[in-house]
């Protein structure tokens, strides 16, 4: 993800790393390319105009250019800025204290509403929650049918009422029957419209009114680009929401929406939908996305992916077996099945402070491909 920005930011700030004195020329050379790799990354440019201003007015500080070693300081700084322009600390869902939480999740059509209405719903499992989903999209075809496919893949339950039924009653009655089931969390998948219209906004109001969402999650699609910058602000004209789910996030290697929903709606990045699989979905965190752009990694991730996968206990029966030599082929094709669940190499190079530039690299592949022939090798032999 964020390929083209991410060569195009570590190539410019690389020069600036070599240097050991900055002028006021280096640094105005430096904010330049970093403004056209922003705009060719197809982020707003107002959002740009402010971004490249601001880390300017800092480099250009006497802390900066008269410092032992101001490349490092400037490649700070940006990442620094990077990190608030995409939410800075960046927040949580709120849950009730008592009873069903309620998510409502809104999204124009095509934007991967659904399959992140699940994708959700297997990530608030996996932290211990009841999660329920109310089908309340009545109106696209199959739409309930594909609710109910992913909700049992993903482990909730479904309430539905067919498409008959009025979605504001279908929500009521959905938030009822949670409540009598003890269920934590309710996530109501509303009708997405192919553009924004008055009818859409006003059965969210009312089912807002309704069901007293403690959360409203606006889905986007960030292949769209500045589309769904501008998706994002007319809802938050319209409907207030209070955070943003950014869908498809593995396809795109330019990163404009990611980079400029927060600063144009106010609105924070609350989660990131990264593959095709339903567990390819993680919290969205501003500090990580803006290291891994510039080429520092990600470890925090890179851990949590793998204590998902290896337990305390079998990391330490692994390591007995290495030092006492009988680490034998099914352990390792046991680990290689563990690494493939974390998600494609590519991206987890990526999350390896320094190894991203191994995928840039002449005759370098990262070919998932190689670990399915080496599994079938090792099998062949039993």
């Amino acid at each position: 993800m964020f390929d083209q920005l991410s060569d195009r930011l570590q190539s410019t700030l690389g020069d600036i790393r070599k240097r050991g004195k900055l002028t006021e020329a280096d640094v105005d050379k430096a904010m330049r390319e970093i403004r056209l790799a922003l705009l060719e990354a197809d982020v707003n440019f107002k959002v740009v105009k402010a971004f490249t201003a601001k880390v300017k007015e800092r480099c250009l500080g006497a802390d900066v250019l008269g410092s032992l070693n101001p490349g490092q300081q400037v490649v700070k700084i940006v990442n620094e800025e990077l990190t608030e322009l995409m939410g800075g600390a960046g927040r949580d869902l709120v849950f009730s204290n008592k009873g069903t939480t309620v998510i409502l999740m809104a999204g124009l059509q095509g934007s991967g509403k659904t399959t992140a209405t699940a994708k959700l719903a297997m990530l608030l499992k996996k932290e211990g929650k009841s999660v329920a989903l109310a089908a309340c999209d009545v109106y696209r075809p199959a739409a309930i049918k594909q609710l109910e496919t992913v909700g049992k893949r993903a482990g909730a339950v479904v309430y539905q009422q067919g498409t008959d039924a009025d979605p504001v009653e279908i929500a009521a009655w959905a938030l009822e029957k949670a409540k009598e089931e003890g269920r934590d969390v309710l996530i109501v998948d509303t009708a997405g419209r192919l553009h924004i219209d008055s009818e859409l906004m006003d059965e969210l109001a009312r089912i807002r009114k309704r069901v007293k969402p403690h959360n409203v999650l606006l889905v986007v699609d960030a292949m769209t680009g500045q589309d769904a910058v501008g998706v994002a602000e007319s809802f938050s004209e319209a409907a207030e929401f209070d955070g943003v789910i950014i869908s498809k996030l593995d396809g795109d290697a330019r990163g404009g929406a990611a980079l400029s929903v927060k600063a144009v709606t106010g609105k924070p990045i609350l989660f990131a939908s990264t593959g095709e699989k339903l567990g390819d979905f993680e919290h969205f965190h501003p500090d990580r996305m803006a290291s891994r752009i510039l080429g520092m990694g990600d470890v925090l991730s890179l851990i949590e992916k793998a204590e998902e996968q290896v337990s305390e206990e079998e990391a330490e029966e692994l390591q007995r077996k290495m030092e006492e030599g009988q680490f034998t082929l099914e352990d390792f094709l046991k680990q290689m099945r563990q690494i493939r669940k974390m998600g494609p190499i590519g991206n987890l190079l990526g999350m390896m402070p320094g190894m991203g530039a191994m995928k840039k690299m002449k005759d370098v592949e990262v070919d998932d491909g190689e670990l399915d022939r080496v599994e079938a090798i090792i099998l062949s032999m039993t």
